[in-house]
This record gives C-alpha cells, structure tokens and sequence, in this order.
C-alpha cells in the first residue's frame, strides 16, 4: 500500500485486468462496459489517508528577539518569586527539592534556569507508532499531525439534536476518523460516553480506538490507574518489549491555570513518563479569567505553566516525549463564556509557537474551534481563523481538528466532517508553490499562446485530476440543479456525507488473538470494582 491511501472494494483476489480485458475496455469506450466500468470506479469505497503535513512554508513570527527575551525573562520571575502548586503530591515536592528547588509548603519555586534546564532533555521530535505502519507519525520540526475533537459530554446531529454522548457515539467518532482522508490521528476522548461508568469507559474507549482504526490514538488521563490501563493495553496490543522503547500513545495533561498542578493530571503524567510515552503539557486558559487580559501577560504565564510541567516530565524520565502545548481563549466580558476565533487568540498561538521553537520542543494548539451551537456561519469563520492561525503558527500537534461545537461542550455529527474536508486545505497550504518545471507550465503557455484555453491542452489533460483541492461536503452545483436536488444546505449534505462514511465503514485488520487478549483485559478490569457514575 502507498503512504498516500489504501483501497478497499477491489478485486478480492488482488488479480489485475488481463491485457485483454483492457483492449476490450479500450474499444468499448463510452459504450455500457465502459461506463459501467467507470460508474464501478467511482462508487467502489476507498479508505483512504493522507501522510502527516510537512510544511514547506514558513513559521508566522509575531514576536521579534527583544519581546521573547522579555517575556522569557519575566517566566522565570514567575517561576522564581511566586512559584507554581504541586498539590497533594507529597513525592513530587520531593523530587522537586531534590532537583534544587525552593520547596515552601505546596509551592515550589524554581531558581532561574531550572526549568529550561530540565526541558533541555526533551526530545525535539518523536515517532509516535500506529497499528498499522503507514500510519506512523513524527511530531515536531515541521510536521503537523491533526487530531479530532477531545472531551464533549454531549454530541449533536440533524435527526438527534443535542444529547448526552453514548459509547455508539463514540465508536462512531472512531469510524468517522478513520475513514477521514486528511486525520491522521484518532485522538482521545471524542465524547464522554456517559452511558458508560465512569471508572470504567476509558477501557471502552480505549478497546474502540485500538480495533475500530489503525491511526494512533492517546491515552486516558482522568485518573493514574486508567492511565496505567492504557500502557497496560498498549501492551497487549503492540508488545511488551516495545512499549518504552517506543512511543504509542501521547496524551494530555491540562494544566490548572493559573499555576497548580493536580495530583491527578500529574499522576498520570508520571505514568507515562515513566512509560516512556508521549505527553502534551498545556495550560488551560481563559483570558481574563485564568489568566491576564493582555496578550504579553498570558503569553508569560502560558511559558511558566508549560515550562514548569516539561521539567517536571523530565524530572520523572529524563528523555520521555514531550509537546509544549497551549490551549488559551478569550472571554465575552458581558457573558462570561469562552470566545473562539479571535485577534488575541491567534496572537498568542503565534507567540506560544516561537516560545516553543525557542526551546527545541514540538508545539500543540489550535483546532475548528468556535463558540457556535450549530455548525453554521459563526461556526465556520470561527474554525476557519484558528485552523488558519495554527498552520501559520507552526503547530505540531493539533487536538480538535474536526468536531468541536459550543466551546467544547459539543462534539458535532456534521461538523466532524465538514471541519474533516477542510484540514486538506491545509495539507494544500503547507506545500507552498511547487517551482519545477511541471509547476511552472511554459510548455501550456507555449502550447496555448494568445486568446486560446488551457481546457484540453497535454498539462491540463496531465494534471488535472490532482490539480485543484476538491471537497467531498460542499455543493459546486450550478443553481438549478442544487435547487431540483431539494436546495439542500451545508449541515444537510453534511449529514449524509456522515451516513456514506458510517455506511462505507470496513473495520481494519486486527490478528483474532490480539483483539480476545484486548477483550479479556477489559472484562477483567471491569468486573474487578463496582461501577462510579459519580
């Protein structure tokens, strides 16, 4: 199979057309074999997904050396003179004041230089592995890895409006990335199925990831021991002597902005870390509620927050894959609800991306993010300006890619796929413009020449199949015909290009033993404590 898409649908004996057979097309034409033959080609389903982005563009740089350098210096006082909690972690404090820091009760205070030092482990990129090879993804440098949504509790389409998320839902989150060309990541939490315990849905969720789609998924976080599960399974799935060599998870660790670290999130940064799995560290914040309402001022705390959360990675495992992440927006000082999409966000993305490269580290943000209840105009201008902004950025890794509606609350039926088609615009983007000889077309300016059209000439009839980006969502159609075909909208088509994905789904190989080893795990697991809805 080739790195650019896989195929399912064609001849199950893998055999190719006889010359025959070929001739015989050939003199068919455009007589009924041929159009059958073509109409075949065309309806057969394809499963097919792009590599990870590798940017031949360069990095939006809103900051120059003398605004880094302040904001880099004014992270360290924070650091230095107020600290950063580590609360209910007595072992972390210890390992803290071992490592030279100013432990005073929950707080430490880190003397300038620490934290960078520490970070300086780090790896610049990693490799995270798929269950399928081709798969495989590198974060950091110039990539860009897309992931979906993450963390809704309730989920929204055309026939079901908005409700709570069931585990159908998020197996169909699942099915829906897999068979999205240009995700290259499954994700993590794509709903809360809250049908299920929950101390027991991440096993679900994790069963479903690991035989539902072949792309490389994340872990859970919400508490330690379901942490310790998700290396257990990797385990399983992937074999015990390669997990810890290698990377097969990377998973994410909020901050609670401003400055407090959890024992729950930092109890399941350390077992990863020590797993020698990938972790995003990323402050949570709302401006002007969790952080300055100026852009310098939470870029400073953005910088503390992560480089605080990276050293202490690698004061677990010195080496263990690691991203810089930041996850800020602003509020509507009327409503008090987070905003998306706008100025300052994108400035400080920017900002927070030349934070990171300072620190040879990969760098996570961005997503369709918007505020929107429906996936309708404020919806798309929203998600258009932080994918946008993202790419510009240098993000590395970017969580809710597709899917997002109402400020996280909501993971969107429709608006997965119609965030889904537009992420190859950004693959198209990251290219820039190809300078060969191919992409210069003297040949079809000499060919053509004054007053003539470009429509038959030998580069167009060459390049026109992978010429122009296409959507599979939005409607092109002249007036008449999409107005004979019932004038349906954006969320209309997107719903039933939902319905083909789900209808054309075909689950990818996994070997019977691995899956029954997966299952007997999860059924121990469960069995072993009672259900927790609470």
């Amino acid at each position: 199979m080739s790195d650019t898409a896989q195929a399912t649908g064609a001849d199950p004996t893998g055999a190719e057309s006889t010359g025959a057979e070929a001739t015989a097309g050939t003199r068919r034409g455009r007589g009924s074999g041929g159009g059958a033959a073509r109409r075949a080609e065309r309806t057969a389903v394809r499963i097919e997904t792009a590599p990870f982005i590798r940017r031949r563009i360069p990095n939006y740089e809103i900051l120059d050396e003398e605004g880094l350098a302040l904001i880099e210096a004014n992270a360290e006082r924070v650091l230095e003179e107020i600290g950063v909690r580590f609360a209910e972690n007595p072992d972390a404090l210890k390992l803290w004041k071992d490592a030279g820091a100013d432990v005073r009760g929950e707080r430490v205070h880190l003397p300038k230089g620490l934290a960078s030092k520490l970070c300086a482990t780090a790896p610049r990129e990693y490799v995270q592995r798929a269950r399928n090879p081709e798969r495989d993804v590198t974060v950091g440098g110039k990539s860009l890895v897309l992931a979906p949504v993450y963390g809704p509790p309730f989920v929204r389409d055309i026939e079901g409006g908005r409700r709570y998320a069931t585990i159908e839902d998020f197996r169909n989150f699942v099915k829906l990335g897999y068979m999205s060309k240009w995700v290259h990541h499954s994700g993590g939490t794509l709903c809360e199925p809250t049908d299920v315990a929950v101390n027991k849905r991440h096993l679900d969720m994790l069963l479903a990831h690991m035989t539902l789609t072949d792309k490389p998924f994340m872990g859970s976080v919400t508490a330690p021991e379901r942490a310790a599960d998700s290396v257990e399974m990797c385990r399983i799935l992937f074999g015990a002597d390669r997990v810890g060599p290698e990377c097969f998870m990377t998973s994410l660790i909020n901050i609670n902005s401003p400055l407090v670290f959890d024992a729950t999130m930092m109890g399941a940064l350390e077992v990863y870390a020590r797993a020698g799995q990938a972790t995003i560290i990323s402050p949570f914040i709302v401006g002007g509620a969790m952080a300055p309402v100026s852009v310098a001022g939470t870029l400073t705390q953005v910088l503390a927050e992560a480089m605080a959360g990276i050293a202490y990675s690698q004061l677990i495992n010195p080496g263990s894959p690691v991203i810089f992440g930041a996850f800020v927006t602003s509020i509507d000082m009327n409503s008090g609800a987070p905003t998306f999409g706008t100025p300052e966000a994108s400035k400080i993305l920017w900002g927070a991306g030349q934070l990171a490269r300072r620190l040879n580290l990969p760098f996570r943000s961005g997503g369709a993010l918007c505020g929107s209840k429906l996936p309708d105009a404020q919806a798309a201008y929203e998600s258009a300006n932080t994918l946008q902004a993202a790419l510009l950025g240098g993000v590395n890794f970017m969580l809710h890619a597709c899917g997002w509606l109402e400020g996280g609350l909501v993971s969107g039926y429709e608006k997965f796929v119609l965030d889904a088609d537009q992420l190859g615009i950004l693959h198209s983007l990251a290219e820039g413009i190809d300078l060969s000889d191919n992409g210069q077309a003297m040949d079809a300016i000499r060919e053509v020449g004054p007053g003539g059209h470009y429509l038959g000439c030998a580069h167009t009839q060459a390049n026109f199949k992978d010429a122009f980006w296409r959507t599979q969502v939005l409607d092109y159609r002249p007036y008449e015909t999409w107005a004979e075909a019932g004038s349906p909208d954006s969320m209309t088509l997107a719903n039933a290009r939902v319905k083909k994905l789900l209808g054309d789904y075909q689950p990818p190989a996994l070997d019977p033993g691995v899956a029954e080893a997966l299952q007997a795990y999860v059924d121990q697991r469960k069995a072993s404590e009672p259900d927790a809805f609470g």
